[in-house]
């Protein structure tokens, strides 16, 4: 923090005609400024960071192979080495601090199938953590409940929240390793169709992946495989005494989602994660959902009660569903073409939104007009997570990686939440010669380029700077937009809430050299204000700011 430096010399005074004399003396005094308001924490305008445990940061290579996984798979489908302690070792470092990050959101780290299997494009085991062998361990590729203690502390002392991905639609595929689960818990068939309600729920995904009968209210017992695991394991007398006190505490009937409901809200009990991202959203019975976000819910406010000087503010858990296909533009609706569902009243306080890609191309004032219009109309109180890459997008934004500083911008600067893809900020690769379907999407993260290339600390550069001004100013993605002028194009963003006010004014597609941004009616003249872009300081008059360097874009926050 700046300090001022107040030299006071004393100088003779008199009174009347007397006098008086005293000793010149030099008096520093040390002023510090005000200290800038503290920057409330918004999940509306969050700035979350996603990846793939397994294939991010390699930080413990002793645990990459367990369960004698190591039948050669197809490319990219099997383990990489990626842990929970690799993720600790980046937050430790600052990595996601630097980028302005605020939340991360990891693929599923629970105990994954031991064997492989083949769904049409090659040996593949469960690296990806979406095939849930026993949800009440965490799989040893990825680490231990020590690693994960570690890494939500550590984050939590970063002012870093933790969401975890979380799988109630289905079990992992049966293999000679891993039996089918019994039939009062999953059905075997028939795969979806995706064109009615029933056909898009009561069914499997995919061939091969045991669907949880989610709506089924029956109580059923736990599967023979599993107790005979905990048996071995020496934990069976723990998890079955903490099952009988959730069912005599909730008096829900012992239905199969109770019991993962438990098991998932036990990470919370145990860590104090703050959200869950929630896979395959729309396949499940939407009462399921409820159910899952009130005992979350329950589960996270007991934690804040147990542990209140590790609670890092007032926010309530925090559930965002993939409810593949949802787009903005539909509001609060998803329509399974016989019939519509609002996920958000069952629930979730966001959704990923898949449209903005389709967008991505427009104009800036014609994306940023209608998501700003549409957050504060059909979905206020609500948002929408904004993506442009992801791990099973098969037709991401910019694929061949030849637009990053445009990605960055739409993707920064769209009101709503921002999901930024692991790599995205270092344009890696998403083609990878030999890997098929959704693997090419996958590849290990390339700190070696970010390390060597220029032009990747170029692009790493701006996301950063372009995440810091977002995750300081909530304005940006859940504040109200207005275009301050066309051409230079200038917007403004303005967020209130209680005593809290965030104004901030944004540049972009400016010319080089001298250029003249317009600010009148939102920042009056003699303002000061400070572009966090060129680290320029710059004060308003009659009515703009002008700025002189080679930037296309500016950043422009009040002087505090």
């Amino acid at each position: 923090m700046k300090k001022l430096l107040v030299v006071l010399f004393s100088i003779p005074l008199f009174i009347g005609c007397k006098k008086v004399k005293k000793e010149q003396e030099i008096t520093q005094v040390v002023v510090e400024e005000a200290p800038k308001k503290e920057v409330p924490f918004v999940w509306k305008g969050a700035n979350i960071y996603f990846l793939l445990t397994d294939r991010f940061n390699n930080g413990n290579p002793n645990n990459d192979i367990n369960f004698d996984r190591t039948e050669e798979t197809a490319v990219l489908r099997g383990f990489e080495g990626g842990d929970i302690q690799g993720i600790t070792k980046k937050i430790e470092e600052g990595y996601f601090t630097d980028l302005g990050i605020n939340a991360i959101w990891f693929t599923p780290i629970v105990e994954q199938i031991h064997g492989g299997t083949d769904e049409g494009t090659g040996k593949t085991y469960g690296y990806h953590g979406y095939w849930t062998k026993d949800w009440t361990a965490i799989d040893p590729n990825f680490g231990t409940k020590n690693d994960l203690s570690k890494l939500v502390k550590t984050a939590h002392s970063k002012g870093i929240r933790v969401i975890m991905d979380v799988v109630l639609n289905h079990t992992g595929p049966v293999t000679d390793k891993d039996p089918v689960w019994p039939d009062d818990w999953v059905r075997t068939g028939p795969t979806c169709e995706f064109t009615t309600y029933e056909n898009t729920t009561e069914c499997t995904l995919v061939a091969n992946l045991p669907d949880i009968l989610t709506e089924s209210d029956e109580p059923v017992e736990l599967p023979d495989a599993l107790l005979a695991k905990w048996k071995d394991e020496g934990r069976l007398s723990k998890e079955l005494d903490e099952l009988q006190l959730f069912f005599e505490r909730t008096g829900y009937p012992r239905a199969p989602r109770y019991y993962i409901i438990k098991w998932l809200t036990d990470y919370i009990n145990e860590f104090g994660v703050d959200g869950f991202r929630v896979d395959t959203v729309k396949h499940v019975n939407e009462n399921a959902w409820a159910d899952l976000h009130k005992e979350a819910d329950y589960t996270f406010e007991m934690w804040k009660k147990k542990h209140e000087n590790s609670v890092l503010d007032d926010n309530p858990f925090y559930m965002v569903g993939e409810v593949y296909n949802y787009g903005i533009s539909s509001g609060r609706d998803f329509d399974f073409g016989d019939k519509k569902v609002d996920f958000f009243d069952y629930g979730f306080k966001s959704l990923i939104n898949f449209e903005l890609k389709y967008d991505a191309d427009n104009d800036y004032e014609s994306i940023f007009k209608k998501y700003s219009k549409l957050l504060h109309t059909k979905l206020q109180d609500k948002s929408v997570l904004n993506y442009l890459t992801s791990h099973d997008d098969g037709a991401p934004y910019d694929k061949d990686r030849t637009k990053p500083f445009r990605t960055a911008n739409v993707l920064l600067l769209t009101p709503g939440a921002s999901q930024i893809y692991y790599g995205d900020e270092t344009a890696r690769s998403l083609t990878i010669e030999g890997a098929e379907g959704d693997a090419t999407l996958r590849s290990f993260m390339n700190w070696q380029d970010l390390d060597s290339l220029p032009e990747t600390k170029k692009i790493h550069e701006h996301w950063q700077k372009l995440g810091q001004f977002r995750a300081n100013h909530p304005a940006i993605g859940a504040g109200k937009h207005k275009r301050l002028a066309k051409s230079p194009y200038v917007f403004s963003r303005t967020y209130e809430k209680g005593d809290y006010r965030d104004k901030v004014v944004v540049g972009l597609d400016l010319p080089k050299g001298k250029k003249s941004l317009w600010v009148k009616g939102f920042f009056g003249d003699g303002t000061i204000l400070y572009d966090t872009y060129s680290d320029t300081e710059v004060t308003v008059a009659n009515g703009k700011v002008i700025l002189e360097n080679d930037f296309d874009i500016a950043l422009l926050e009040l002087v505090e």
